[in-house]
């Protein structure tokens, strides 16, 4: 599986969205075309990939591994994500006392990003919304 396989998948389970819904909401009449972009046998054009990337609300070099940043994080949210990544993975990651392998800890780390971008994103549409409010 490649890894915009896996982040379509990650970011669709995360809004816990069906393949379907995926596909209805970046206009494809046929969900099996995006099922296959999941499964890795074929990937979307351009137009199609950009759609993706609006609809997760994150960049196409994310989608494609590059950057796992989205396009509305200042660099202060990148230097707390690296913090919440070190505090959370303090003392080593392991399960049942062995240390985790380089694939598993990469697999928790890009977990916690998303988990982190995820909570940042709801925290500051809250400051968005009360900031609108008192205006």
């Amino acid at each position: 599986m490649s890894e915009f396989s896996k982040r379509l998948v990650n970011l669709r389970e995360s809004h816990d969205w069906s393949k379907t819904y995926v596909a209805n909401h970046i206009g494809l009449k046929n969900m099996q075309t995006y099922a296959n972009w999941e499964y890795g046998k074929s990937e979307p054009d351009q137009d199609s990939t950009i759609k993706l990337a609006n609809l997760f609300n994150v960049t196409v070099d994310y989608l494609y591994g590059r950057n796992q940043t989205p396009a509305w994080a200042t660099k202060k949210d990148t230097l707390e994500l690296r913090n919440f990544i070190d505090e959370n993975s303090e003392g080593g990651m392991t399960f049942d006392g062995e240390d985790l392998t380089k694939e598993e800890k990469e697999k928790v780390e890009i977990a916690m990003t998303q988990i982190f971008w995820e909570k940042l994103k709801k925290i500051k549409a809250k400051e968005a919304k009360k900031n609108g409010e008192n205006k």
